[in-house]
C-alpha cells in the first residue's frame, strides 16, 4: 500500500483581482513626465497696443529658418552666433528718438524704439527641432540682456533683485513680441 500524501492546494482564484488591483494603483498614483515644450504666456491682448494699425516694416525683424536649418535676416544667411548681437541692435535701435534708455545707433533700417519692434520667426517645413530652438534661446538671451542692461542702468538694480512692479516695469520697456509662422 502506497502512501498518499496530501499536498495542500492554494487558492489562486484571486490572485488576478490583486495583480489588477496593484496595477491600477500604480497607474493611479505614478506620475508621468512630459515635454513642457517652450514655456512663453501668449498675450492676454495685442501686444502693440491697436492690432488694426499696420505695423511699419522697419519695425519687423524678419528672421527665418529654411529647410537646411540656415538662419536667414532679410534674405541674408547669417550665423546662429551671431543672432543675439543682431537682434540686441534691431529691438535697441531708438531709431525715432522717443526711447530716452535705449543705446541704439538709429540706424534707418532698424525699429523704432523697442515697443514697436516686433521680431517675425518663421521656420520651414524640414526645419529641425534642434535649430528652432536654438534660435528661440538666441532670441531670448537677446532679450534678457536688454532687460538686464535696462534693470541696472535705469532700475540700479540686478534683474534677481526686482520686485514685481519693477520687474514689470522692465518687460514693459523691451516688450518681447514674437510672431511665429510657418513657411508655406
Amino acid at each position: 500500500m502506497r502512501h498518499s500524501k496530501l499536498v495542500p492546494e492554494v487558492n489562486a482564484g484571486s490572485m488576478a483581482d490583486i495583480a489588477f488591483l496593484l496595477l491600477i494603483f500604480f497607474l493611479v498614483t505614478a506620475t508621468i513626465s512630459t515635454d513642457e515644450g517652450i514655456n512663453r504666456l501668449l498675450p492676454k491682448d495685442c501686444p502693440t497696443g491697436d492690432c488694426t494699425n499696420p505695423i511699419h516694416e522697419r519695425n519687423i525683424l524678419r528672421i527665418v529658418i529654411n529647410n537646411n536649418d540656415e538662419v536667414m535676416i532679410e534674405n541674408d544667411i547669417v550665423a546662429l552666433e551671431d543672432l543675439k548681437e543682431i537682434t540686441k541692435s534691431f529691438i535697441d535701435n531708438n531709431g525715432d528718438g522717443s526711447c530716452n534708455y535705449c543705446y541704439g545707433e538709429k540706424d534707418s533700417n532698424a525699429s523704432d524704439n523697442p515697443k514697436e519692434a516686433v521680431v517675425s520667426l518663421q521656420n520651414g517645413k524640414n526645419t529641425t527641432y534642434k535649430q528652432f530652438i536654438a534660435v528661440q534661446n538666441e532670441l531670448t538671451k537677446a532679450y534678457y540682456e536688454l532687460r538686464n542692461t535696462y534693470s541696472i542702468n535705469v532700475l540700479k538694480k540686478p534683474s534677481d533683485k526686482l520686485s514685481k512692479e519693477e520687474l514689470n516695469q522692465v518687460k514693459e520697456a523691451y516688450p518681447f513680441i514674437l510672431s511665429e509662422a510657418e513657411i508655406k
